[in-house]
């Protein structure tokens, strides 16, 4: 059976990518009603950030090559660890049964929020291959750094997913799907782009309905 798993790292119960990711979700169970469909809210349950006893169970895992995820268990020795471990384990299960990862994230100060780079931290270790699955961003930026837009440069949210999934999970095959301008909503200074920022969030909404029919 196919699964899904839908992360939302948005401090806002009601925003924009939440909405976007929930149109491809809605669509893709619709799509699959054999599947099985795992959320996790990152923002409402943060997950904690790594600390020395992660560190440890990573290096173990570099000094053994141990690649195969299935034994990454195997590098519990101490209390610490075991504890560490607890937190892992659920996440990277949940990780690696997916088929498609769904993932809606805010760009914040230009980046990603805390909340999603701690659970990255977290499912993270060297040399692991989620080669074959797919990963779905939908995104709102308060501003606009597509290609061509003044502020293209600033742009470390898709960037560094693509990068991310790619160096670090062998994954290529990242979908993203943003609308932009969400600061016309709140910012008198933006308010002339409204109108634009209605557009993309609408096309937005409309393409992520459509990716969770094909995924």
């Amino acid at each position: 059976m196919p699964a899904l798993l839908h992360l939302d790292a948005s401090a806002r119960r009601r925003s924009i990518s939440r909405e976007i990711g929930d149109a491809f979700a809605e669509s893709w169970r619709a799509s699959n009603p054999e599947g099985t469909y795992v959320h996790r809210d990152l923002a409402a349950e943060p997950v904690p950030h790594i600390g020395e006893a992660w560190t440890e169970l990573c290096d173990y895992v570099m000094a053994n090559r141990i690649t195969q995820i299935g034994r990454y268990h195997e590098a519990v020795r101490t209390p610490e660890q075991a504890a560490a471990w607890a937190v892992i384990d659920p996440l990277l299960s949940e990780l690696v049964a997916a088929d498609v990862v769904l993932i809606a994230t805010p760009m914040y100060n230009y980046s990603i929020p805390s909340s999603l780079k701690a659970w990255l931290d977290q499912v993270t270790f060297p040399k692991m291959s989620l080669a074959g699955r797919r990963f779905v961003v939908a995104t709102a930026r308060g501003g606009a750094y597509s290609p061509g837009a003044p502020k293209e440069k600033f742009d470390h949210q898709e960037r560094y997913l693509r990068d991310f999934f790619a160096g670090h999970f062998a994954v290529e095959d990242t979908t993203v799907v943003a609308a932009e301008w969400a600061n016309s909503r709140v910012d008198p200074d933006l308010a002339h782009l409204r109108d634009k920022h209605d557009e993309l969030y609408a096309d937005a909404l409309r393409t992520a309905h459509g990716l969770g029919k094909e995924f």
